[in-house]
């Protein structure tokens, strides 16, 4: 059985995932007291109607009752119920402005006198260690709805397997640096597309953009020692027990250079049968 415990900051996108993940075939449950996940682990494997994948939610809306997250993980670990941890997350200001959006209540402002911004801050504080131990985390302030799902597809989509899955990420340096990267690459050093008049509009998805991007004594030398270093990092990753891997790939905008690196790199790793996806993060922003 394929168990995915959801977790993570509140209005990071947790219901949206579930969403997604009930599309893909998941049999999902909000808002489970950590306490009750090893009772749930049992009663789907004892269930009579096959329930082969599994999503429960779990976070800091279950109040005192959270603080026994880690207590069920263990209980799990201790008889061998494999599962694996899916941890939203997203910047401060991105949090508060979704709450001010939706005009809903942050579960722990009430401990602030109605606060949203100390009540993120403690929720942060009280959640990175969990963030620390989760086998996938996804920052979702700067994805859409769609572009959510697309993630949770490419994770869980095909079966479960042990192998590294990695992920690419193209950014601009001006938007912020995404936080699940566990990996940043600045390509800001490579000649810049945006100088050129008749490339400016377009993106390092066209092939004038990266084979200007590319084709260069500069790109190449880069390219050789970067995949050089991949080549080197992802077996120990991999050895280590890593599920995921974050590559994130910055230039000034997020348009052009950093776009056609990311796209290389995903081809190039998926070239070698690696899981691989990429997602264009400021790709469309000005």
């Amino acid at each position: 059985m394929e168990f995915i415990i959801v977790t993570g900051l509140s209005g990071a996108g947790k219901t949206q995932a579930m969403h997604s993940m009930e599309d893909i075939g998941f049999f999902c449950v909000d808002n489970l007291p950590p306490a009750l996940i090893p009772v749930f682990y049992d009663l789907c494997l004892k269930s009579e109607s096959a329930m082969d994948r599994v999503a429960v939610v779990t976070d800091t809306r279950g109040g005192e009752l959270f603080k026994a997250f880690f207590t069920a993980a263990e209980s799990l670990n201790q008889d061998g119920r494999a599962f694996r941890i899916l941890f939203l997350d997203a910047a401060d200001n991105i949090l508060v402005r979704r709450f001010k959006e939706t005009r809903r209540r942050h579960p722990l402002s009430a401990d602030f006198g109605g606060s949203l911004e100390q009540a993120v801050r403690l929720e942060r504080d009280m959640l990175r260690p969990l963030r620390e131990n989760s086998d996938f985390v996804i920052d979702t302030g700067g994805l859409s709805p769609a572009q959510l799902k697309s993630r949770i597809s490419e994770l869980f989509l095909t079966s479960a397997s042990d192998s590294l899955a990695v992920h690419c990420i193209s950014f601009g340096f001006k938007f912020g640096i995404p936080m699940e990267a566990d990996l940043v690459m600045d390509v800001r050093c490579l000649p810049n597309p945006f100088y050129v008049q008749e490339l400016r509009p377009k993106t390092g998805l066209d092939s004038d953009v990266r084979d200007y991007v590319m084709e260069n004594d500069e790109s190449r030398g880069f390219v050789t020692r970067y995949t050089g270093l991949l080549d080197y990092l992802l077996p120990l990753y991999e050895k280590e027990g890593k599920s995921q891997l974050v590559v994130a790939v910055g230039c000034t905008g997020g348009h052009h250079r950093s776009v056609a690196l990311a796209q290389y790199t995903r081809d190039y790793l998926a070239a070698k049968g690696l899981k691989a996806s990429v997602t264009h993060r400021d790709m469309l922003k000005y």
